[in-house]
């Protein structure tokens, strides 16, 4: 089966958040003064959220991403993965990390049936990721990378924001990783979102601006990507990684957008940038039958916007942080 929006979209991914909680507190992600966790009896269970993708696989859905918050903060994740993994229809199965917890839990994930994963990593100097990431250790993360490349969980895809007076220094360090590593560095536009006390015209960078420094190292020819997502994949004649541009603001990829988000309390947002939210948790814990969740996922691809009009200069206030939407 095919799921279509009223634009003609195939929608086959399904982010889900498993917890808006992180071990880290990242500058242009959590307000200085932190959020309001969402409490414990909102959170949707490993079984609920097992039973949502039961029902959006018969619908079409083929790609699970686990995101957070940081998931890995989450008890029994490689549960949660090998229960998702096993559902008749779903073939991809990623999950999103600071990389912390990485190394402790990367051979565990690989045995569940995880694919690969993507580590959210903004500096490779330890005090500037200190600084960043108000306390984390980078060394944690590095190993977890490893660890992640020695069990399979490839190709690791490594997500830098570039912020100007920050991190921007390092967009030709993070580049030239792929010239002697397979793994996938991706730059993302910052965004209006998360931290808004941090967000400012100056500080942001445009993909067109990283990759004008990125290829002061050499040319880039495009890659052909095995399967739709944001970014635009490049690579260095020879090089065994590649490079990755996600333009969410410069350059839209609403028009092959594919995907829904399912935040930690159960509710399905058909676009990262609308507040526009359908609550699965009423049906999942009234005793409502599978159709009742079909209807709702239906729902919430009826109402999938064709577009997103948030700019640099977007009505901040109206957006929720990231942790509380899911990265």
């Amino acid at each position: 089966m095919e799921l279509r929006d009223n634009f003609h979209r195939v929608i086959d991914y399904m982010r889900i958040s498993i917890t808006d909680r992180c071990n880290l507190r990242c500058i242009y992600c959590m307000p200085s003064g932190g959020v309001r966790p969402i409490e414990h009896r909102e959170i949707l269970s490993y079984e609920e959220i097992a039973r949502v993708v039961k029902v959006a696989a018969a619908l079409g859905v083929r790609k699970v991403r686990i995101t957070g918050g940081e998931p890995l903060a989450r008890k029994n994740v490689s549960f949660l993965v090998s229960s998702l993994k096993g559902i008749p229809g779903i073939e991809d199965m990623s999950l999103t990390t600071n990389g912390i917890l990485l190394e402790k839990y990367a051979r565990e994930l690989s045995g569940a049936g995880l694919d690969r994963v993507n580590v959210s990593l903004d500096s490779l100097r330890p005090q500037r990721y200190r600084e960043i990431t108000r306390g984390g250790e980078i060394g944690f993360v590095m190993r977890g990378i490893e660890a992640a490349e020695d069990v399979g969980l490839t190709p690791v895809k490594m997500n830098m924001v570039p912020i100007r007076g920050m991190n921007d220094g390092e967009i030709e360090e993070f580049a030239r990783m792929t010239l002697s590593t397979p793994r996938h560095v991706r730059f993302i536009e910052f965004m209006p979102i998360g931290a808004r006390e941090l967000w400012s015209d100056d500080r942001y960078i445009s993909s067109d601006e990283t990759r004008a420094v990125v290829e002061k190292i050499g040319a880039l020819s495009p890659v052909r990507a095995r399967k739709n997502g944001p970014a635009k994949y490049f690579r260095f004649a020879g090089a065994p990684g590649v490079v990755g541009f996600i333009s969410a603001l410069t350059h839209h990829f609403c028009a092959d957008c594919n995907r829904l988000r399912l935040t930690a309390d159960g509710k399905l947002r058909p676009c990262l940038f609308s507040e526009t939210e359908i609550d699965l948790k009423p049906a999942l814990r009234n005793s409502r039958s599978d159709a009742e969740l079909e209807r709702l996922l239906r729902l919430s691809i009826d109402v999938k916007p064709e577009g997103h009009n948030i700019s640099r200069r977007a009505d901040l206030e109206s957006l929720k942080t990231m942790s509380k939407i899911g990265g």
